[in-house]
């Protein structure tokens, strides 16, 4: 059975639109599209957004909500997080933009957001070793732990590549000092993250892709290691964020804050003793269009146990994937001699062997050639 689910996700930096139309747990994205409103650095500079960044803002979100509509989505959901969690005219934005879209603005809290980052990762399937799923934004950074005993846990740190940069970084590109500067203050930052030994590290957002399209050959493999973090971060060093973002093809300001992104990321691959990380596309918005394709209007009361994973199961496509890749492949029959080049061959034996007394049968054979 097909759904069609939207969900738009608030954040520090995007405001980020998913419609997706979601068969058997699979996510096929009908609409994935962003809009660059620094809400985060409107509330960093004031302390809340406005009157006119609300309006903008609501816009947005009406301009969304007309699309999910109109490829008949049955669920749109308006995500809240760190940006809005910290603008003191949270209230005014929630009641704007409702009367706005008639959709009700959904205050996540870093719990929240942290379950469904990791249902968007994990696709609803319990993970098999502990994992940590990271989400660096541009005003916090958000940490989720899952196991395959325990139920997740999420906490988030106000450690963002924007708030990073605006406090340090007067340089464009930033100078060696105050690159010196962002990693010294993300490792002191670092060290209040929650506490695990993670197996593997999954990053989400847009530091880590965007940072794939910076470090040498991390395309490919969507993997970060130290290196290619330390890489990404000297190519960014040497060229003004204008430059960096026609070459590397992303937005202005977010080359500008990247160099901050990556001293992030290394931090966090240090804190962990860890050398490596995945990066996924899904995150926060695809977890919640799956929660609510699978759960319905109460999904939020079911969080916590959703992101500790439902599908026990394979889906039909993948089961009978599974059941192709793990069908024997039909062996090919050994090759069996002829009756007659059996016969040859053992009469070319006795031949060889007694030269100088062909055999009846050579007799016959050689009648009949």
């Amino acid at each position: 059975m097909q759904t069609i689910v939207a969900s738009v996700d608030l954040g520090s930096n995007s405001v980020h639109l998913l419609v997706a139309s979601i068969t058997e747990h699979r996510i096929e994205p009908l609409v994935d599209e962003s809009a660059f409103l620094g809400l985060g650095a409107a509330v960093a500079e004031r302390g809340y957004l406005g009157r006119l960044a609300r309006a903008d803002l609501a816009a947005t979100l009406r301009g969304y909500a007309e699309q999910a509509r109109q490829l008949g989505a049955v669920g749109l959901t308006f995500l809240g997080t760190e940006p809005i969690r910290r603008a003191a005219d949270a209230g005014a934005v929630v009641h704007e933009v409702t009367l706005a879209t008639g959709v009700f603005l959904l205050l996540l809290s870093h719990l929240e957001e942290g379950f469904l980052t990791i249902i968007g990762v994990t696709e609803g399937r319990p993970v098999s070793h502990e994992t940590l799923v990271v989400d660096v934004g541009g005003g916090s950074s958000e940490f989720c732990i899952a196991d395959p005993v325990q139920q997740p846990r999420a906490a988030g740190l106000r450690l963002g590549c924007a708030r990073l940069t605006d406090r340090f970084a007067t340089h464009d590109p930033p100078s060696a000092s105050e690159i010196a500067a962002m990693r010294t203050a993300a490792v002191a930052a670092v060290r209040d993250a929650p506490a695990a030994t993670p197996a593997e590290i999954v990053a989400v957002g847009g530091t880590a892709s965007n940072l794939l399209k910076v470090a040498p050959g991390a395309v490919e493999d969507r993997i970060l290691t130290r290196d290619r973090i330390e890489q990404a971060l000297a190519l960014l060093a040497i060229e003004p964020a204008a430059a960096a973002a026609e070459r590397y093809r992303m937005k202005p300001i977010r080359a500008r804050i990247l160099p901050a992104g990556a001293a992030i990321l290394g931090a966090i691959l240090d804190h962990y003793g860890v050398d490596r990380l995945r990066v996924s596309d899904a995150g926060v918005r695809e977890g919640a269009v799956l929660a609510v394709a699978h759960a319905g209007p109460a999904w939020r009361d079911r969080l916590a146990d959703l992101a500790h994973g439902w599908r026990t199961c394979p889906t039909a496509a993948e089961a009978q994937l599974s059941r192709a890749s793990s069908r024997p492949r039909r062996s090919q029959p050994t090759a069996r001699p002829s009756l007659a080049r059996a016969l040859v061959g053992s009469r070319s034996r006795r031949r060889r062997a007694r030269p100088d007394r062909p055999s009846a049968e050579d007799v016959s054979l050689r009648a009949r050639g």
